[in-house]
């Protein structure tokens, strides 16, 4: 006779293993179509992150050269929005001290 042990203890694991397969197969089914409505709103191509970076930077070359030639910016998005010249704000900061004492005017201003 080949019994290999009690044949009695082990008459739940049948239908506990297909509960568990079933179980996994929804699963499955349900992140696929999740997947799948995910995939259906993303769009068709994404635009190239080195276009942008370079148009970012030619658009703030341009801005530098602008202001190096003393005329206005071309409206970009670095152009001075404050409508103030910057001339008088050198002045102001000239006798501003840096944080280690000395005079941001080159020593030649007085210490606070």
């Amino acid at each position: 006779m080949n019994n290999f042990g009690d044949t009695r203890s082990g008459g739940l694991a049948g239908p506990m293993g297909l509960f568990i397969i079933v179980l996994m197969s929804i699963a499955t089914v349900l992140l696929i179509r999740n997947m799948n409505k995910r995939l259906r709103r993303l769009p068709d191509s994404f635009p190239d992150s080195r276009a942008i970076a370079r148009d970012a930077e030619v658009a703030r070359l341009e801005a530098d050269l602008a202001r190096q030639e003393g005329r206005p910016a071309s409206g970009g998005a670095d152009g001075d929005r404050s409508g103030v010249d910057g001339s008088g704000a050198a002045a102001e900061v000239a006798g501003v001290e840096s944080t280690d004492g000395v005079a941001k005017d080159g020593g030649r201003g007085e210490r606070a």
